[in-house]
């Protein structure tokens, strides 16, 4: 049995791609991790194995991007006191991006990648420790650790976060 059309693994996977990307990196830098990580697919698909998992393989490219993304955003010049306005990196103002990002960027990285590769993307932590390293388990307490944190933050004012640190 052959791939499907390259087409067609973007129309089905692109969303998740996306979300994952969002997750992870923030609306901000999200688009161009998503078109990097289909450009590289893209090279790559026609070695793909038959049997392979579409949407884990997707992932992982992804997470690789998405790491060049966050070293790229690491090595930028530091703005001087002089700089033109500045697009957000908020996304749209009243979206819901916004106030997701805000609760998912507070998280450490593995968390973040976690609750994106597992609730976001569907993958197994079998699947998710194969590509951030590590144990299925650790993958698993990561996810719950990053969903507890979520649970207590999202969609909170920022006062009363700031109010339950002081208390804790």
């Amino acid at each position: 049995m052959g791939h499907q059309p390259f087409e067609a693994v973007v129309q089905r996977y692109g969303s998740t791609v996306l979300r994952v990307c969002r997750a992870v990196l923030g609306p901000a830098a999200a688009d161009d991790a998503w078109s990097e990580t289909f450009l590289s697919a893209m090279q790559a698909y026609s070695t793909l194995r038959p049997d392979s998992n579409v949407e884990a393989w997707l992932v992982t490219i992804a997470h690789r991007k998405a790491i060049d993304q966050v070293r790229t955003q690491a090595r930028r010049a530091v703005p001087t006191a002089n700089v033109p306005d500045r697009p957000t990196t908020h996304g749209q103002p009243g979206g819901w991006e916004s106030d997701l990002w805000a609760a998912l960027k507070d998280l450490p990285l593995k968390q973040r990648e976690t609750v994106a590769y597992h609730y976001l993307a569907g993958l197994p932590y079998a699947e998710i420790a194969t590509i951030l390293g590590g144990t299925a388990e650790s993958a698993r307490r990561a996810a719950a650790d990053g969903i507890a944190t979520l649970r207590k933050t999202y969609l909170q004012p920022p006062h009363d976060r700031d109010a339950e640190g002081e208390a804790s």
